[in-house]
């Protein structure tokens, strides 16, 4: 693959931050010492930086050798989960409880790889803003980022974000206009029964029956209410209630996820959990309170960004490597809130085929693959800004 040579002497330097930060994951808007650390590297390279949107936000910037009122801006996310992890390499996470499962060590390091060389370089005319986000995971970090003025204080005519992909192989992109991320909503339900005893459940209106039934039900908006060809997912993923064995308890609590590509169709999902919520627990006797919160938006590639990100991502792997036919993933991303204030591309880079998967204990962002992020970064600088 022609990566970038002087980016190829970089791997050392890029295999080292990264396994420093992946050492010290900090979990969301609570990065400070990969923020300074970021701080640190961009103002080594002589890029200007400013610090404090978000929190914990981090803006490098960078003006190529020729003038040019053109500007665009680039991303990572710097984040954590709260993920024990179950590693055992010299590099694993020294912070109980947190860990570096989703790659953002490696997009943070990748991108620190770019505004090294284009540092270098400068051959390009105009502006590039680096931003590197935190709090991606559940918080929201990309919304409060540009809900504080991130496209007004840092102008650009586009925003482009990438994420590792574990499954593709390494030397691989995926990219893709239109939808390639779900929006991100979340529900909880409370159920509010009448508790009795075990063995006399007629005393009662028992919330573990109603929470079941409402459970079950709830698969019905995917199979009844949406259209078949229109991507929806409604999952619950906690039930909580009761303490002992002979108890009915007074409430449940069921909570979950849901994900779709079309408002209109989390319009129906959101309707649908609470008329049938309430419809069930009406035919039981009990009673529900609903809230239901849009956490993300779907994540949606602009035609013309994409065709520049799969050009980009072409020239570095070769037209072979660039997967333009994926099918999206139900996961969700706050990217897209700058996807929404600013025309762009979010593309996915091969972690490997043998990658554990995103958000596993076991995971860890495979350190070939930085280069190769770095040199697709490097080369869409130069193609959008010539």
């Amino acid at each position: 693959m022609p990566i970038l040579n002087r980016i190829a002497d970089f791997h050392t330097d890029l295999t080292a931050w990264r396994r420093d930060i992946h050492a010290h994951p900090e979990t969301a808007f609570e990065e400070k010492r990969t923020a300074d650390v970021v701080a640190t590297r961009l103002q080594e390279f002589g890029i200007e930086i400013d610090r404090g949107l978000a929190g914990t936000g981090v803006v490098g910037t960078l003006k190529g050798s020729r003038p040019g009122a053109r500007a665009i801006a680039i991303r990572a996310d710097m984040d954590a989960l709260d993920v024990t992890e179950k590693n055992g390499f010299h590099h694993r996470s020294t912070h109980a409880g947190k860990m570096h499962a989703c790659g953002h060590d490696g997009h943070t390091t990748m991108l620190l790889g770019a505004a090294r060389y284009l540092a270098e370089t400068r051959n390009f005319a105009g502006t590039v803003h680096f931003i590197f986000q935190p709090a991606e995971e559940n918080e929201g970090g990309g919304r409060v980022m540009v809900e504080r003025g991130l496209f007004e204080k840092f102008p650009v005519e586009a925003v482009y974000g990438m994420h590792n992909w574990p499954g593709l192989p390494v030397g691989q992109f995926a990219v893709r206009a239109g939808p390639v991320l779900a929006s991100f909503d979340i529900f909880e339900i409370v159920v509010e029964g009448k508790g009795s005893h075990g063995a006399m459940p007629h005393t009662g209106i028992d919330p573990v029956v109603t929470a079941a039934q409402i459970t079950l039900a709830l698969q019905t908006i995917r199979s009844r209410s949406t259209h078949p060809l229109d991507g929806a997912v409604v999952s619950v993923t906690q039930v909580h209630g009761g303490d002992t064995w002979n108890v009915i308890p007074d409430e449940v609590v069921l909570r979950g996820t849901t994900r779709s590509f079309k408002p209109e169709v989390q319009d129906t999902i959101e309707d649908g959990i609470r008329r049938i919520a309430e419809g069930v627990a009406a035919a039981q006797g009990a009673r529900v309170r609903v809230r239901y919160e849009r956490r993300y938006p779907p994540t949606v590639n602009t035609e013309k960004e994409t065709e520049i990100a799969a050009a980009a991502a072409s020239e570095v792997a070769g037209p072979g490597n660039v997967i333009r036919n994926f099918t999206p993933s139900m996961g969700a991303e706050d990217f897209a809130f700058m996807l929404q204030a600013r025309p762009g591309c979010y593309v996915l880079i091969g972690n490997g085929e043998e990658s554990a998967g995103l958000h596993n204990p076991h995971y860890d962002f495979n350190d070939e693959v930085l280069t190769t992020g770095a040199s697709y970064w490097a080369r869409l600088v130069e193609r959008v800004l010539k």
